[in-house]
Protein backbone atom coordinates (compact mmCIF):
# COMPACT_ATOMS: atom_id res chain seq x y z
CA UNK A 1 0.00 0.00 0.00
CA UNK A 2 1.31 3.42 -0.93
CA UNK A 3 0.62 6.73 0.81
CA UNK A 4 -0.65 9.79 -1.02
CA UNK A 5 1.43 12.94 -0.89
CA UNK A 6 -0.01 16.13 0.58
CA UNK A 7 -0.10 17.65 -2.91
CA UNK A 8 -2.00 14.64 -4.30
CA UNK A 9 -4.59 14.88 -1.54
CA UNK A 10 -4.98 18.61 -2.18
CA UNK A 11 -5.48 18.09 -5.91
CA UNK A 12 -8.15 15.44 -5.32
CA UNK A 13 -9.81 17.58 -2.64
CA UNK A 14 -9.89 20.68 -4.86
CA UNK A 15 -10.66 18.90 -8.14
CA UNK A 16 -12.54 15.66 -7.28
CA UNK A 17 -13.21 14.79 -10.92
CA UNK A 18 -11.20 11.63 -11.52
CA UNK A 19 -10.96 9.81 -14.84
CA UNK A 20 -11.29 6.10 -14.08
CA UNK A 21 -9.64 3.69 -16.50
CA UNK A 22 -10.93 0.11 -16.55
CA UNK A 23 -10.82 -2.80 -18.98
CA UNK A 24 -13.98 -4.13 -20.67
CA UNK A 25 -14.77 -7.87 -20.72
CA UNK A 26 -13.54 -7.82 -24.33
CA UNK A 27 -10.16 -6.44 -23.28
CA UNK A 28 -10.72 -2.89 -24.52
CA UNK A 29 -9.78 0.18 -22.50
CA UNK A 30 -12.60 2.25 -21.02
CA UNK A 31 -12.29 5.65 -19.34
CA UNK A 32 -15.11 7.34 -17.48
CA UNK A 33 -15.15 10.55 -15.42
CA UNK A 34 -16.37 10.33 -11.84
CA UNK A 35 -16.99 13.59 -10.00
CA UNK A 36 -17.60 12.36 -6.47
CA UNK A 37 -14.11 11.36 -5.33
CA UNK A 38 -12.99 11.71 -1.73
CA UNK A 39 -9.70 10.95 -0.04
CA UNK A 40 -10.66 8.52 2.73
CA UNK A 41 -7.21 8.37 4.32
CA UNK A 42 -3.53 8.59 3.35
CA UNK A 43 -3.76 5.41 1.28
CA UNK A 44 -7.38 5.16 0.05
CA UNK A 45 -9.57 7.11 -2.36
CA UNK A 46 -13.19 6.41 -3.24
CA UNK A 47 -16.03 7.61 -5.42
CA UNK A 48 -19.77 7.38 -5.12
CA UNK A 49 -21.27 5.50 -8.07
CA UNK A 50 -24.41 7.19 -9.35
CA UNK A 51 -24.82 6.17 -12.98
CA UNK A 52 -21.83 4.14 -14.02
CA UNK A 53 -23.11 0.71 -15.06
CA UNK A 54 -20.22 0.15 -17.48
CA UNK A 55 -17.54 1.00 -14.94
CA UNK A 56 -19.18 -1.20 -12.28
CA UNK A 57 -19.49 -4.11 -14.74
CA UNK A 58 -15.85 -3.77 -15.77
CA UNK A 59 -14.65 -3.60 -12.14
CA UNK A 60 -16.75 -6.65 -11.21
CA UNK A 61 -14.77 -8.68 -13.74
CA UNK A 62 -11.38 -6.99 -13.27
CA UNK A 63 -11.06 -4.72 -10.22
CA UNK A 64 -7.70 -3.32 -11.34
CA UNK A 65 -8.09 0.34 -12.32
CA UNK A 66 -6.25 3.60 -12.64
CA UNK A 67 -7.55 7.08 -11.85
CA UNK A 68 -6.09 10.37 -13.07
CA UNK A 69 -6.65 13.72 -11.39
CA UNK A 70 -5.38 17.03 -12.79
CA UNK A 71 -5.38 20.57 -11.44
CA UNK A 72 -6.35 22.45 -14.63
CA UNK A 73 -4.50 25.62 -13.58
CA UNK A 74 -1.28 24.14 -12.22
CA UNK A 75 -1.28 21.45 -14.92
CA UNK A 76 -0.08 18.99 -12.31
CA UNK A 77 -1.81 15.89 -11.10
CA UNK A 78 -1.56 12.32 -9.94
CA UNK A 79 -2.11 8.84 -11.43
CA UNK A 80 -3.40 6.33 -8.91
CA UNK A 81 -3.55 2.60 -9.48
CA UNK A 82 -5.30 0.04 -7.30
CA UNK A 83 -7.87 -2.72 -7.05
CA UNK A 84 -11.39 -1.41 -6.56
CA UNK A 85 -13.62 -2.67 -3.77
CA UNK A 86 -17.35 -2.11 -4.26
CA UNK A 87 -19.49 -1.44 -1.20
CA UNK A 88 -23.14 -1.72 -2.15
CA UNK A 89 -25.95 0.32 -0.64
CA UNK A 90 -27.35 -1.41 2.46
CA UNK A 91 -24.07 -3.04 3.52
CA UNK A 92 -22.18 -2.13 6.69
CA UNK A 93 -19.23 -0.80 4.69
CA UNK A 94 -21.46 1.49 2.64
CA UNK A 95 -23.39 2.68 5.70
CA UNK A 96 -20.14 3.47 7.54
CA UNK A 97 -18.93 5.76 4.73
CA UNK A 98 -21.95 7.39 3.05
CA UNK A 99 -22.04 10.17 5.66
CA UNK A 100 -18.81 11.56 4.22
CA UNK A 101 -20.51 12.04 0.84
CA UNK A 102 -23.55 13.62 2.50
CA UNK A 103 -21.26 16.13 4.24
CA UNK A 104 -19.61 17.05 0.94
CA UNK A 105 -22.41 16.78 -1.64
CA UNK A 106 -25.62 16.94 0.37
CA UNK A 107 -28.66 15.45 -1.39
CA UNK A 108 -26.56 14.13 -4.28
CA UNK A 109 -25.35 11.43 -1.87
CA UNK A 110 -28.89 9.99 -1.85
CA UNK A 111 -28.32 8.91 -5.47
CA UNK A 112 -25.17 6.91 -4.68
CA UNK A 113 -25.69 3.17 -5.21
CA UNK A 114 -22.17 1.91 -4.55
CA UNK A 115 -19.10 3.37 -2.89
CA UNK A 116 -16.06 2.29 -4.87
CA UNK A 117 -12.97 2.25 -2.63
CA UNK A 118 -9.55 2.15 -4.24
CA UNK A 119 -6.61 1.34 -1.95
CA UNK A 120 -3.57 3.04 -3.47
CA UNK A 121 -1.14 0.44 -4.81
CA UNK A 122 0.78 3.03 -6.82
CA UNK A 123 0.68 6.82 -7.14
CA UNK A 124 2.71 8.74 -9.71
CA UNK A 125 2.86 12.49 -10.17
CA UNK A 126 1.77 14.10 -13.43
CA UNK A 127 3.23 17.35 -14.77
CA UNK A 128 2.84 19.22 -18.04
CA UNK A 129 5.86 19.56 -20.39
CA UNK A 130 6.37 23.32 -19.75
CA UNK A 131 7.71 22.40 -16.29
CA UNK A 132 10.51 20.52 -18.07
CA UNK A 133 11.46 23.82 -19.69
CA UNK A 134 11.54 25.76 -16.42
CA UNK A 135 7.97 27.06 -16.16
CA UNK A 136 6.89 27.93 -12.63
CA UNK A 137 3.58 27.15 -10.96
CA UNK A 138 2.81 30.90 -10.83
CA UNK A 139 3.37 31.18 -14.59
CA UNK A 140 1.17 28.17 -15.30
CA UNK A 141 -1.64 29.48 -13.08
CA UNK A 142 -1.51 32.92 -14.76
CA UNK A 143 -1.50 31.35 -18.24
CA UNK A 144 -4.51 29.11 -17.56
CA UNK A 145 -6.46 31.76 -15.66
CA UNK A 146 -6.17 33.94 -18.77
CA UNK A 147 -7.05 31.05 -21.06
CA UNK A 148 -10.17 30.08 -19.08
CA UNK A 149 -11.20 33.74 -18.73
CA UNK A 150 -11.13 33.94 -22.54
CA UNK A 151 -13.29 30.84 -22.86
CA UNK A 152 -15.71 31.78 -20.06
CA UNK A 153 -15.70 35.61 -19.90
Amino acid sequence: MMKLTTQSKEIIGNFPLGFVATVTPGGRPAVSPKGTFLVLDDATIAFGEIRSPGTVANLAINPECEVNFVDPFLRKGVRIRGEAQMLRQGTDGFDALIGRWRETWGDLADRINIIVKIPVAEAKPLTAPPYDDGATEAEMIALYKAKYAGIYP
